[in-house]
């Protein structure tokens, strides 16, 4: 099953139809103003004080944009580049399978998939630039109805250009819920630096702080310590790149037996290229990692150790300047001495995006 971006049916939601509403008919400047303050209200009825700071984190990211836009320019924030998306797809999965919770069903079933995206992008000064968006999606199975998934991403970043190199901030929110109950709230802070190294070389290193809480099942809420580093190589440009990326994570849950290290390497491999006078995009990615859990697990009677293999294909290709056909096929080797966690997955999906 699809993790949190992480993705989700049936119609396009109200909370779709009142974000619309709330920002097209006014200026872009008020529109701003107007999603800080709901957004601000949603970080201060958090319950929980790690969430409560991320959520805040973002509506202070998205205000310094709105007080930056004005002070400089009355004017500046019509310039703001607003997006939207849409989408609309089915999938079908061999394993239907909650990866939070270390569950797999062992069957099959097809789930339908509806998702929405408003995003902005707004340059502050001459090297700064902030961004903010929201994402809400629904993933609805045939048979497996417990586990059908909402979720809502809030998102922000902020952006400066050093020169020869790029210093960020990003945070997000998500909350998620199965079969309508509450169940997974996780957030996350990461600084980040990047630049290139040469002519067609380009580098990010990360560090990333995580808050995960999921509903009825206290001893899995954890906090998250990770380094990241990542290096590109542009063949010829962003038409044909390689990314080789390398993750440390340090997760220290409530249950010890469930705290864990783990190394993680990816790569991958983006084409673009042109069909029907279109520009076409092609992308395989390979990712492992080794988990080394710390504690004896209770039912095995020893600690767990686990490997896991996953590998995507994507293919997108633009039936006109707004709409898109996408196609992406998965599959995942979970490798683990606790049987429940000791599974395979594939996943083939389709999905219509329509982009505005």
């Amino acid at each position: 099953m699809r993790s949190a971006k992480v993705a989700e049916c049936s119609t396009v939601t109200h909370a779709n139809k009142e974000a619309l509403n709330i920002i097209w008919p006014l200026s872009q400047q008020q529109a701003l103003f107007r999603l800080r303050r709901r957004l601000f209200g949603l970080a201060s009825s958090l319950p929980s004080t790690p969430h409560r700071r991320v959520a805040q984190l973002f509506t202070l990211l998205l205000g310094m944009a709105c007080s930056n836009a004005y002070a400089q320019d009355p004017d500046a924030a019509m310039r703001a580049r607003w997006s939207a998306e849409v989408g609309v797809g089915a999938e079908y999965d061999t394993n239907v399978s909650v990866d939070e919770v270390d569950l797999s069903s062992g069957q099959s079933d097809y789930a339908y998939i509806i998702d929405f995206e408003l995003g902005v992008k707004k340059k502050l000064t001459e090297k700064i630039d902030a961004s903010a968006s929201y994402n809400i999606s629904q993933s609805s199975y045939n048979e497996f109805s417990r586990v059908d998934r909402r979720t809502q991403i809030l998102g922000g970043a902020l952006n400066r250009d050093l020169g020869s190199s790029n210093a960020g901030l990003s945070a997000y929110y998500i909350d998620s819920t199965l079969d309508g109950d509450p169940f997974l709230r996780f957030a996350r802070v990461s600084p980040s630096l990047s630049g290139f190294l040469a002519r067609k070389w380009f580098a990010r290193g990360a560090y990333v702080h995580s808050e995960r809480r999921i509903d009825g099942r206290s001893q899995r809420n954890a906090s998250t310590r990770s380094a990241e580093a990542d290096v590109y190589y542009f063949h010829r440009g962003l038409r044909s790149y390689v990314n080789l990326g390398y993750r440390y994570r340090d997760e220290d849950a409530v249950a010890e037996e469930l705290d864990f290290q783990s190394h993680a390497l990816k790569l991958r491999y983006i084409r673009r290229f042109d069909i029907f006078g279109r520009r076409a995009k092609a992308e395989a990615a390979l990712r492992y990692e080794v988990r080394d859990y710390r504690s004896e697990e209770p039912t095995i009677g020893e600690p767990r150790d686990d490997d896991r293999l996953r590998f995507k294909m994507d293919f997108e290709v633009p039936l006109n300047d707004r709409l898109t056909w996408q196609w992406y096929y998965s599959y995942g080797d979970y490798v683990s001495n606790l049987p429940r966690a000791d599974f395979t997955q594939n996943i083939l999906g389709t999905r219509l995006q329509l982009a505005w």
